[in-house]
């Protein structure tokens, strides 16, 4: 067996062999702990079958468990090692000369960690975890060494960058072209997505961080963000409960294009009665809710 772990100075690395199989105890509690390389080939690509052969079960990568608070790893610090988030949310940000925070992400489980030290060989940014947190570490010198047997361990780790490449495009353009309501929604149908990607509700799950964090990635300020919150909660496309958030209406979020004010939608809602009572309809309708008077004209 292979095993790729963290030695005393961390976050320097070693190689060192698991326990003889005949001490079946002892490696089943210390495995508890460790990934094989086919499980983590499965989280960098999911749904994708790879073939490994046998051995990928032969190698392992060690966890780390990180504390809600907790820094992964801090700007400037030498590169040695990639992270995959097992389980818990992080916040992966940049620190500028003022000491002003820029929020560049939030990492959740099957995310990739670290790929902005490759370039450098050191750290241009930090993640710290929003909540406890379980990471698998895979040494970079190792995992670059294993990708030349394991082949389809390189294209794992590559589909797995390319696919952070692209999400960084998708909100650049968001930010570029896009309405305060329209980067709030569409914040809100991707954690959505991804959420249902794992096999979660994609309706109702929880903000595991703050407004002003959420404002810092989308570039806006605290007070737009809660003021979006607060609107798209009257209008009936949310429901805010604190920070769990459940979303009424995924596709029309999905879709949103321009938030009208509260006052502008009552309007529309007591015009579009007066047309019921003019049209003198024989069977009773129902008021429209505010959320679907975005389509009245």
């Amino acid at each position: 067996m292979y095993l790729l772990e963290e030695t005393d100075t961390h976050p320097a690395l070693s190689t060192a062999g698991l326990p003889d199989s005949d001490d079946k105890s002892s490696c089943q509690d210390r495995c508890k702990h460790w990934s094989n390389l086919k499980e983590v080939c499965d989280m960098l690509r999911p749904k994708i079958s790879l073939g490994l052969s046998a051995l990928a079960e032969e190698v392992f990568f060690q966890h780390v468990q990180i504390k809600e608070g907790q820094s992964v790893f801090r700007m400037g610090q030498p590169f040695k090692m990639l992270y995959i988030v097992n389980s818990g949310f992080l916040k992966s940000t940049v620190i500028d000369e003022q000491g002003n925070e820029q929020i560049l992400g939030f990492p959740m489980k099957n995310d990739l960690l670290c790929t902005d030290g490759i370039y450098l060989n050191r750290h241009v940014s930090e993640a710290i975890a929003l909540t406890e947190c379980d990471l698998i570490m895979l040494p970079f010198k190792q995992l670059v060494s294993l990708t030349r047997t394991y082949t389809e361990m390189e294209g794992a780790v590559y589909s797995m960058m390319s696919r952070e490449v692209v999400r960084e495009q998708a909100m650049h353009r968001l930010l570029a072209s896009s309405s305060a309501e329209v980067r709030v929604t569409r914040f809100l149908v991707d954690l959505s997505d991804k959420f249902g990607q794992l096999g979660y509700s994609r309706k109702t799950f929880n903000l595991r961080m703050t407004r002003q964090e959420i404002g810092s990635y989308l570039g806006l300020t605290l007070e737009t963000v809660s003021r979006t919150l607060s609107t798209l909660n009257t209008i009936g496309l949310v429901t805010v409960y604190g920070k769990t958030i459940e979303l009424n209406d995924i596709n029309a979020l999905r879709s949103f294009r321009k938030l009208l004010p509260v006052d502008n939608l009552l309007k529309r809602q007591e015009i579009y009665m007066q047309k019921i009572m003019r049209n003198k309809l024989v069977h009773p309708v129902a008021p429209l809710k505010l959320r679907e008077l975005h389509t009245i004209s």
